[in-house]
Order: C-alpha cells, then structure tokens, then sequence
C-alpha cells in the first residue's frame, strides 16, 4: 500500500516518521529524569549539589569513559557489518547511534535490528539483522561470564542463603527445554530473524573465528569501561569501597538485570532497583546508588541518543545499488 501513494506522500511520511521517533526518544528521556518514580529530580539534583561530582577533571574522565565505550560499539560494528561490505567508521557511527535513538522506547533494544537495517538496501537486511544479533549476543556472553563468577563470589562472601534445590530445578528446567527446542528444530522449519537455524549456522561459521575474537574483545573491552564507569562514579559520591569489592557486586547488577526483559528508556529503572538491592548488602546510600545509575544511563544512553537523533534527521533511505 505504500509503494502506491505518491512521491510527496511518501516523503511526507517518511519525515513524520523520522520526527516520531526523535520526538519519542527526547519524550522519554524527558520522562525519566523528571517523572522517575524511584529517583525525584529534586533529590538527584541536591545529591549532585552535595557531592560535586561535575568538577572539569571529573567531567573530563567519565565524557572518555563514554567516549571509549561507544568506541569500541561502533568499532565491533563496523568489524561485523565488514565481513560483507566495507563500510566507514562514519558511517558505523551513524548507524550506531542512530539504532541507538530509534531502539531507546522499544523493548530489549529490539527497535535496532529494524533501524540498522533500513542503513542498508532490501537484500543485504536479513544479513545486517544476524550481525546485530551477532553483537549482542557476544556483549551478553562477556556480561553472563563476569556476572555468574560475580554472583557466585557475591553469595559466598556476604553468606547469602541461597535454595539450591531451587536453582538446580530451574537450570534442569532450562536444560531439559533446551534439549527439547534442539530436537525440534531438526524437526521443523524454526527460524530467528529471518534464518533457518541452519541459515545462521552457516552465516555464523563464514564469519570466521578471527573476527568473532576481535568481536568479543571488543565487547570485553566495553565491559572493562563501563563497569569500571560506575565504580569511578562511586567514588566521586565518596563510597569508600575496594575496586574488588565493587566488581563483585556491579557485574552481579549487570547480568541479573540484563535477564530481566525491559523497555530500554525504563533500563536506568531495572538496574537501578537491581543495584539498589545489591549495595544494600555494603549499606551505600540508595540515593546514591541510583543517582550513579542515572548519570551512567544518561551518558551511555541518553547522549549518545541525542547525538543519533541528528543522524534519525538525517537519515535517507539507501538506493538499489548500494
């Protein structure tokens, strides 16, 4: 229906299109910071006015905090989106952080697969959409690792009493569905964005394992900065905590609220309440906590989103041939 409207309807369109979802995206952000129902703006504010946090030194490191952590994002994207076609580091920004805008009020993220693939003409789509896939599957693999060890070394050192028979339950649950969805795929037709199970197997496997180090590597990477972000941010509101003792508890924040489902405008809420519960076994200060997490979701989210809302402006729809 839409390929027979006329020229300058289908233009209108596209840039009311466009406008919704920078408009969505300030909307939220909006929304968050002043409408936050576990954080007032008053509160946030006066813990900022207390500690001093935005000193020009201070601003300084964590602005290259965030800079090398959206480094290393585009960076891993461009690598993936090279395995076929060679594109720019401009253009791996652009992509980057207009996925970024686009996917901010769309559960999980999942609004990025559709963003950065529109980059791209109609063929290549379903290969740009496995590549994503491809990145985050790998970003969570670095955060399930580090976070398990934490997790475990989080209950043995605070003597937290864990229901084991419970645990071993759910993952013998896990497992026995596992196996169950990996004899049916043999049997049926199943298929993830796009791909056959097969599809993407071989998709994968082209890839080549030199590229999917370099891939997790740079998601290592990312994951050293950001969390050791929030570790810095800590410290700045005078936590007096070891650099080991706020590792164990920020990558067992990181990966129980990375398994819980969300909208990533309300990401800052789940990790917010998940690291509230976790600091309170080392009695941080909430309002500190969770002034840590808003700032940490403000320049890794929230900035970089305003800066991929130029490219959302901007953005034209790929020619046939490109």
């Amino acid at each position: 229906m839409y390929y027979n409207l006329p020229y300058k309807t289908k233009q209108f369109l596209f840039v009311l299109i466009k406008l919704s979802i920078v408009v969505g995206a300030l909307y939220f952000i909006y929304t968050k910071l002043f409408e936050n129902s576990r954080l007032d703006i008053n509160q946030f504010l006066s813990v900022l006015r207390k500690n001093n946090p935005f000193s020009l030194k201070t601003v300084i490191i964590l602005m290259t905090l965030s800079i090398c952590n959206w480094y290393f994002e585009i960076l891993k994207w461009k690598h993936l989106v090279s395995t076929f076609q060679k594109i720019s580091f401009k253009d791996a920004i652009e992509q980057s952080l207009g996925g970024l805008t686009a996917s901010l009020i769309t559960p999980n993220r999942i609004g990025e697969y559709g963003a950065k693939a529109i980059y791209f003409s109609k063929p290549y789509r379903k290969r740009i959409v496995l590549l994503n896939l491809i990145g985050n599957i790998s970003q969570m693999a670095i955060t399930t690792i580090f976070g398990i060890v934490g997790c475990i070394v989080f209950v043995n050192f605070y003597s937290i009493e864990v229901d084991y028979f419970k645990i071993t339950k759910i993952i013998f649950g896990f497992v026995l569905a596992g196996s169950l969805t990996a004899f049916g795929i043999r049997k049926i037709s199943l298929r993830v964005k796009g791909y056959s199970m097969r599809e993407m197997l071989i998709h994968v496997k082209a890839i080549g394992t030199s590229t999917h180090l370099k891939i997790l590597f740079f998601s290592l990477m990312r994951y050293v900065i950001f969390s050791f972000q929030f570790y810095y941010l800590l410290k700045i509101f005078g936590v007096d905590i070891s650099y080991f003792a706020a590792m164990i508890v920020i990558t067992s924040m990181y990966f129980l609220a990375s398994i819980i489902p969300s909208i990533s405008i309300f990401d800052v809420v789940v990790k917010g309440s998940v690291a509230v519960f976790l600091f309170s076994f080392i009695e941080v200060n909430e309002l500190i906590v969770l002034s840590t997490t808003t700032i940490m979701w403000l320049l890794n989210f929230a900035l970089p989103s305003l800066f991929g809302s130029y490219y959302v402006i901007n953005f034209k729809l790929p020619s046939a041939n490109e």
